[in-house]
């Protein structure tokens, strides 16, 4: 924290200390999946085994026999509509007469013990026929969209590089398992508490299938264990309230580490192919570029992610003519939609990649091929937008080149590629060093109603100035409740601040995704404190309040309009914001072994106005190492649909011995249509900190490494 003249600071561009922090490093906070109420029983989800295959019948008989069962539904339970989604409703809330992907939810139990209940699930006979799977998206003949990108006309150049690139599916890998409690009301309807991005959406996707009107399905926010895109979807939502509606009791569910893997979307992987031409002198002329996404068994966020991977598909670079293709497709993999960086990621390895290729090609190092084609304020996007506010890309890898490298590598075993295996004693070991680009729309884009609702409150407590800021905005882990905090003391000049738990009992604060929240929440909340200031009346707060008693203003804050992206040409204004981040990576890499020591990750970031410096960094750290994941360890591992590796065991996350030293310069060019000026800053870390590590270990092994995550066999020279 920011202390002045011994005051400890609190207000925006402080490190305000976060109210959760304390509890969560003692263990003592409250997670969803630590939820209690009296008398209440445990729900189990009964999952499909295949991929693909018809439901010829359901027994129950077997589950509803054993002592201790309460309840078994399917399908012809579900009390309304069979059907919800995010964008199309095709996601049975328990499979009728098919599945189509491996782990879909098909019958539910509720017992008064969680074993009892998962016994009783495993005791359903479901009589499956098997049928033949769509598992290569490459052969998928059902799309989920189709969204090209033309510009010029075009396409011969002095220099031409070609490369085909593949991205493995991640996992949002959250510590938090999917959780929740149902509880059912005396006006008939339930109370949700749960661990979500997005109340209100959740509420609008439940209320049909329940059979209730929205005001009967009330959702309050528990504590979050990390979400990164995965809790935007339903999970088990639907699951408990249906089942605490029959019983009339509370249900509370919670997933395992396995069944969280079959239980929420994933990323995207993605098979892309790009041609870049330019002229002699590194210059581009033009793009092409096909990018095919995988989108699992169900529609999801696929077609916002397909946007992204379009409008964003050539990077930050001014290119006068381009033909790209983005192209999602229904397969039954498991179902995929939104993770951190939301279609930009892939399309950034891709792109970035072939910017190294070029650089090669034109003699060039591969920060000065970037610095000749990069965008700033008044360049035009491939779809025509044009970047109205400060986009420094240039000066942002100049300072990037500029900062002091690592030495070499230490004596101690524990710092070469293997840590404290001691796999090598480094006499195979060869030092690379690689850079990435990468811009992230922020907000929601092509067209969506994209707002936040606050509601504030002033008034006196105990004699002293009180402020209640309510918004449903989720805080899952990245500090939102500390910045809506920090933006009531700063507008209203007040201490004494009190960020209400979120719920669905004011207006919607839409999803805490796409790096929105500080800007849209935050605008939401900052307006609803100046209309409070505005009753202040010129006095000080506690006059005010003492002569007029509690204040209250609930505001609603919309950033600019955006537009849907043309279907056939891909132009439009489709962005509100758009933010850069650039890495540098330093490697180790045993070419014998094929394995990777990160050595350093430094980069630099525009955020337009830090509003909680440490925050902030915690954002760009958190982004790297889920980049750095990608590209050298994070992949769900699949075989003719079936998940081969659904546990930490076997899919690996970064632990604090993979992550390196990072170095970061922070820079603030104000966006003037952005409240304080801020940038969302979440995301950027993730797109361009998985080609900076590639890059380093092409350059390390001489190995062209056209897939991640990277794996040993394709590095060891051996």
């Amino acid at each position: 924290m920011t202390e002045t003249a011994g005051v400890t600071r609190q207000d925006v561009g402080a490190s305000a200390r976060r109210p959760d922090a304390t509890l969560k490093v003692t263990g003592e906070f409250a997670y969803a999946s630590d939820l209690w109420l009296d008398g209440m029983v445990w729900g189990v989800t009964l999952r499909s085994p295949h991929a693909s295959a018809w439901i010829r019948s359901i027994d129950v008989g077997p589950a509803l026999a054993m002592p201790g069962v309460l309840a078994v539904l399917t399908h012809e339970d579900v009390p309304g509509e069979k059907h919800y989604g995010l964008e199309l409703k095709d996601q049975p809330v328990l499979a009728v007469d098919q599945v189509r992907y491996q782990g879909e939810p098909v019958a539910l139990v509720a017992a008064e013990h969680p074993e009892t209940a998962r016994r009783a699930a495993a005791a359903i006979v479901v009589d499956y026929e098997p049928r033949e799977a769509v598992t290569d998206p490459r052969a998928a003949t059902s799309f989920v969209r189709r969204q090209p990108v033309v510009v010029g006309g075009t396409f011969e150049a002095d220099v031409v590089v070609t490369g085909e690139y593949e991205v493995g599916m991640q996992d949002q890998a959250f510590l938090g398992p999917e959780s929740g409690l149902a509880v059912p009301a005396e006006d008939g309807g339930v109370d949700l508490y749960i661990a979500t991005q997005w109340l209100h959406v959740d509420r609008d996707q439940l209320a049909p299938c329940l059979g209730l009107p929205r005001e009967k399905v009330r959702l309050t926010l528990s504590g979050v264990g990390g979400a990164f895109g995965a809790r935007e979807d339903l999970s088990m939502q639907v699951h408990a309230c249906m089942l605490a509606l029959r019983l009339n009791r509370p249900v509370k569910i919670v997933y395992g580490r396995e069944e969280s893997f079959f239980g929420h979307v994933h990323r995207h992987p993605a098979w892309m192919r790009y041609e870049h031409g330019a002229t002699r002198d590194g210059r581009l002329v033009y793009v092409k570029a096909d990018i095919l996404l995988d989108g699992g068994a169900y529609c999801s966020s696929s077609p916002a992610v397909v946007g992204n991977a379009a409008s964003l598909g050539v990077g930050p670079y001014e290119v006068p003519n381009v033909r790209v293709v983005a192209t999602g497709v229904y397969t039954n993999n498991p179902p995929c939609g939104a993770m951190r960086g939301f279609g930009a990621v892939q399309a950034c390895y891709a792109y970035e990649s072939q910017m190294d290729r070029l650089a090669e090609a034109c003699g060039l190092s591969p920060v000065e091929i970037r610095v000749r084609n990069a965008v700033s304020q008044g360049s035009a996007l491939i779809t025509g937008q044009v970047i109205d506010s400060p986009a420094p890309l240039a000066e942002m890898l100049r300072e990037l080149e500029a900062m002091p490298l690592p030495g070499p590598a230490a004596a101690d075993l524990r710092a070469l590629p293997g840590g404290v295996s001691q796999t090598t004693h480094g006499e195979s070991v060869r030092r690379g060093v690689g850079y990435g680009v990468g811009i992230k729309n922020i907000c929601f884009s092509e067209g969506f109603d994209d707002y936040s609702t606050a509601r504030v409150r002033a008034e006196l407590v105990g004699g002293e100035p009180h402020v209640t800021v309510h918004t449903a905005a989720a805080e899952v882990g990245q500090g939102l409740v500390t910045v809506q905090a920090q933006i009531a003391r700063t507008e209203l000049g007040v201490q004494n601040v009190t960020v209400a738990t979120a719920d669905t009992a004011v207006g919607s604060a839409g999803s805490s995704s796409a790096s929105r929240q500080s800007y849209v929440t935050g605008g939401a909340v900052k307006a609803a404190c100046e209309a409070v200031r505005a009753r202040f009346d010129g006095l000080a707060a506690r006059e005010a309040l003492e002569r007029f008693g509690p204040i209250e203003e609930t505001r609603e804050y919309r950033h600019r309009p955006t537009y849907p992206l043309h279907p056939e040409t891909g132009q439009g204004d489709s962005h509100t914001q758009l933010a850069l981040c650039v890495h540098r990576a330093v490697v180790d890499v045993d070419v014998e072994l094929g394995l990777v020591k990160v050595v350093e990750l430094a980069a630099v970031q525009d955020v337009g106005r830090i509003l909680n410096p440490q925050a902030l960094e915690g954002q760009i750290h958190g982004g790297s190492a889920q980049g750095l994941g990608l590209a050298l360890m994070e992949e769900i591992r699949l075989r003719d649909g079936q998940v081969l590796n659904p546990s930490f065991t076997d899919y690996l996350i970064p632990t604090i011995l993979d992550m390196p030293p990072m170095v970061t310069t922070i820079l603030e060019n104000p966006d003037p249509a952005a409240p304080y000026g801020l940038r969302g800053a979440g995301e950027p870390p993730t797109l361009s900190s998985t080609p900076a590590i590639a890059a380093a270990v092409r350059a390390a092994t001489g190995r062209e490494l056209t897939r991640v995550p990277i794996r040993p066999e394709d590095i060891a020279l051996v």
